[in-house]
């Protein structure tokens, strides 16, 4: 089947949703997920969404706190843009029905997270993302000009290169003219046409093996776009997670937000000793990459399988009030928080590098913008400051909003675009072959590429790759498409991309840290 639409827009996360709505005022929107329309990393995200939002605060502090977290590499620019421009977004999400946590004065009740200098979270109990999300879908639903495709995967975007013309990352005017997209549902592949691409695939948890994204997190987006001779930038840069649940084979880990050692949880070790002020003088609430190093270090050098998060001394009232999702969860493992210490793992969580961008979401190729934590706008640096996340989504969803419309009159849709060609693939008999090598790729990168890294082991981790990676190419030449093979084909690309970068960068910096780099923790 052939579908053409002014926008396509590829994800159904935050940054996809928000830039759908906007569209859908100016042109027809098809919006394409690989699963439900509800599922996506904002679903999960627990914290929040900072923006400055009181006379206490200032877009000065924000900033400052941005960059700070980010080892310096953020762009300012970039990183003020977002800051002042955030708050106008946020209202736009309340108008649309998000609910915020208010305090007893009405006002909003501001959480602080690590890394921030000031209360400026705005935050939904424990289930943001999912606030948010919802108050999207509703709308989104209600619109007459947009068509939300669930189970279609997309396998490729549609450039030169399927019209014959030798592409490379040298070429200029390299121009995305749609995608191809499986339909999981009977298999077959549509050919989707658009004046404007959207990349909104979101993060590519998977590539390890304990992650807290959902499964559908494989990094989609970012290997499309490498594999059509975009650029991408700061692969290197792998933020995990201070404090998921120890739960072992629970996948994906569940989330024990940060806004919790906000609240006043403090991180000890199995002998109840407090460690981190020997890290920072921030404590327990120092940026996530400093955190997750120190748990690192205490496991390895105690050789215990976790640390622990004391919540006994908090009130009790205002923690189940405030984090009601973790609470339950806790409880139905036995844990209760107010008696017991909850046990905490790093988790892989979120990737700060990506496609790269403008200031207006245009990536590298003509047609196609990136929002979303597939894209590498310069905001977050060496290191993602807490709950940024969420309002760079919205921020730039809007800023490729005005920038696509603004040239969507001179776009047109390329009618000369081949179908998607299987011929002479057969079905995959041995699945086995899938799934164990996905199992392998999630093992290199969690040993070898993890929190702590060394030129041994990403040497190690890139030869294993390779075997892989010329494992798989054989199999998706010859055998039909499915969602499983191409996902290990972008999981692949990913690995291979974190892996190139962090060769690259040789000193210790934000989230990259290596062994044989002698810095401070």
């Amino acid at each position: 089947m052939r579908i053409k639409t002014d926008f396509l827009i590829i994800g159904s996360g935050i940054a996809g949703l928000s830039f759908a709505l906007k569209a859908a005022e100016k042109g027809t929107v098809m919006l394409i997920t690989k699963s439900n329309q509800d599922e996506s990393n904002t679903k999960y995200a627990q914290g929040g969404i900072a923006a400055v939002w009181h006379s206490k605060d200032s877009i000065e502090q924000h900033v400052a706190d941005t960059i700070n977290a980010g080892a310096g590499l953020c762009d300012e620019k970039i990183v003020r843009m977002v800051v002042t421009e955030g708050t106008d977004r946020v209202k736009e999400l309340i108008e649309l029905g998000t609910r915020f946590d208010k305090n007893p004065n009405g006002e909003y009740d501001l959480a602080k997270e690590g890394g921030h200098s000031e209360n400026r979270i705005l935050h939904y109990k424990d289930v943001t993302g999912y606030e948010i999300e919802h108050a999207l879908l509703k709308q989104i639903a209600a619109h007459k000009n947009i068509q939300v495709y669930d189970h279609y995967y997309s396998i490729d975007i549609i450039t030169q290169h399927h019209l014959g013309e030798v592409v490379t990352s040298q070429t200029q005017g390299i121009t995305c003219f749609g995608a191809y997209a499986l339909n999981t549902k009977n298999g077959v592949i549509d050919t989707v046409l658009a004046k404007i691409t959207v990349m909104a695939t979101g993060g590519a948890g998977h590539v390890y093996a304990t992650t807290t994204n959902p499964v559908i997190a494989t990094g989609d987006g970012i290997a499309m776009v490498y594999r059509a001779k975009g650029h991408v930038k700061d692969m290197e840069f792998v933020q995990f997670h201070p404090t998921s649940l120890y739960n072992p084979g629970e996948n994906p880990s569940f989330l024990i937000t940060e806004a919790i050692r906000g609240f006043g949880g403090v991180l000890k070790t199995l002998d109840g000793r407090e460690f981190m002020h020997k890290y920072d003088s921030r404590g327990s609430l120092a940026p996530r990459d400093i955190v997750a190093r120190a748990i690192d270090n205490e496991m390895k050098t105690r050789g215990d399988d976790y640390v622990l998060l004391d919540c006994r001394h908090l009130d009790r009232k205002g923690f189940i009030e405030h984090f009601p999702n973790i609470y339950n969860k806790c409880m139905g493992l036995g844990i209760d928080p107010f008696v017991k210490m909850i046990p905490v793992i790093p988790a892989q969580h979120y990737l700060c590098g990506g496609i790269i961008v403008n200031e207006y979401a245009q990536s590298t190729i003509d047609n196609l913008y990136a929002i979303g934590e597939c894209a590498c706008t310069g905001l977050h640096g060496a290191n993602r400051l807490a709950s940024n996340s969420l309002l760079e989504a919205v921020v730039f969803a809007h800023r490729a909003y005005e920038h696509a419309i603004s040239v969507l009159p001179e776009k047109k849709i390329k009618e000369n675009i081949p179908d998607w060609n299987a011929e002479g693939t057969e079905q995959t008999e041995e699945m086995i072959l899938i799934t164990q090598s996905q199992k392998e790729v999630q093992q290199i990168m969690s040993n070898y590429v993890g929190i702590v890294r060394s030129e041994l082991r990403l040497k190690r981790a890139f030869d294993r790759l390779e075997i892989l990676f010329n494992e798989n190419e054989r199999l998706y030449d010859e055998k039909v498409i499915t969602r499983k093979l191409c996902e290990l084909r972008n999981l692949i690309c990913i690995g291979y991309l974190v892996i190139k970068h962090a060769m690259r960068r040789k000193e210790s910096v934000g989230l990259h840290y290596m062994v044989n780099y002698k810095k401070k923790i």
